[in-house]
């Protein structure tokens, strides 16, 4: 490559069969003259009709397939599939762009810090659920972890054409920029939504009779003074999981036990074990509204002395992998954390290729696990 004040000067190219005076061919010429023996030889990029051909159904199919629409019914699908790997088609992604005004991409909104996104498998479990079903299709995830607040950034990147629609995990109640989001693209957010008119899809679990079948464990294994240590107040499903264990508490006649709050993470759960046994209340059960924070609180206990379960009786939530790496196993409410992030993309995908059926709503069951904790 030339250097920035080298001068260049420019050489009439002569065509493939022109030549000099004397007969001699250019070095230009001879270049030319391969380039295009080379273009003749090469063979033709595999197009969407040659899929549909060898599919046996339509070009509108394939189109379909390609863009990751769950309408197509599962014998066209694999073999369009099958077709598409037999020729080595590639879709024309920036033609295809420019021709349907779509990016084929969809962002994944986190509004929390990089510390709990990393140190939560609850996140990794969602971002693979969604990812295994955008697999199957031609989007790509975009991951956007919104913390300490970069709303008007993230809106001027998202209204700028760069994602054909949203996903949303993990919001609080101080996250109003998600109106904002709804509003300019499809969206459809995992939990239900502490904020009131939001516009998008719902996937979640029902967290209050999740809280209340845990809470209800508890009280059968023969348990009276039941503590909780809840999730953030700021969540819906922090609210949802303490009325689910004030609920099953009435319903038994039972009075609460003594209220801690943390964050979901290992440490608050740590501080709150630290924070029940300070304040000198008597309790013989505890639900804990997530294993990581269960998983923090558990050691405390087993460091003063308390057998779990034979003093204390514990369930957690989530059925995490935290669950089962305690000292003493971890009874817990698992929620489908994969199928959520694969219901998430598949109602997205469904919205994007106008499908209109998809109900507002989807809840995911709940399961009590038992182990040895309770």
């Amino acid at each position: 490559m030339p250097s920035r004040d080298s001068t260049l000067t420019p050489i009439a190219s002569a065509g493939p069969t022109e030549g000099r005076r004397d007969g001699s061919i250019t070095a230009a010429s001879r270049r030319t003259s391969g380039r295009t023996k080379a273009s003749q030889m090469r063979p033709t990029a595999p197009t969407l009709e040659a899929v549909a051909a060898m599919a046996g159904v339509s070009r509108a199919t394939v189109s379909r397939v390609v863009n990751g629409s769950p309408t197509v019914n599962p014998a066209s699908r694999d073999a369009v599939q099958a077709a598409i790997a037999e020729l080595g088609y590639v879709p024309n992604r920036a033609a295809r762009s420019l021709a349907s005004q779509q990016s084929h991409a969809i962002a994944l909104v986190v509004p929390e810090d990089t510390t709990r996104f990393f140190g939560d498998v609850y996140f990794a479990s969602i971002v693979g659920g969604i990812n295994r079903r955008l697999e199957q299709s031609d989007y790509l995830l975009n991951l956007m972890i919104a913390s300490k607040g970069p709303e008007a950034k993230m809106l001027r990147y998202l209204a700028g054409g760069v994602v054909d629609g949203v996903a949303v995990v993990s919001h609080h109640t101080s996250d109003v920029f998600v109106r904002e989001i709804g509003d300019m693209l499809p969206m459809v957010i995992g939990g239900r939504p502490a904020l009131d008119g939001l516009s998008g899809y719902i996937v979640d679990v029902d967290n209050v009779a999740g809280a209340a079948t845990a809470t209800r464990h508890l009280i059968e294994a023969g348990r009276t003074k039941i503590a909780t240590i809840t999730g953030p107040m700021t969540m819906q499903s922090g609210m949802d999981r303490l009325e689910g264990w004030n609920q099953a508490l009435s319903e038994a006649g039972l009075e609460p036990g003594p209220v801690v709050h943390g964050d979901y993470t290992m440490l608050s759960g740590t501080r709150a074990a630290r924070e029940l046994l300070a304040a000198g209340a008597e309790f013989d059960g505890v639900f804990i509204a997530s294993d990581l924070m269960a998983s923090g609180a558990q050691p405390i206990f087993l460091e003063r002395g308390i057998s779990v379960p034979d003093d204390l009786a514990m369930v957690g939530y989530d059925d995490s992998p935290s669950a089962q790496v305690c000292e003493v196993p971890l009874t817990t409410i698992r929620q489908p954390s994969e199928a959520m992030g694969e219901e998430m993309a598949d109602i997205l995908l469904a919205v994007l290729a106008g499908d209109e059926t998809k109900p507002r709503e989807t809840e995911l069951p709940t399961k009590l696990v038992i182990r040895d904790s309770a």
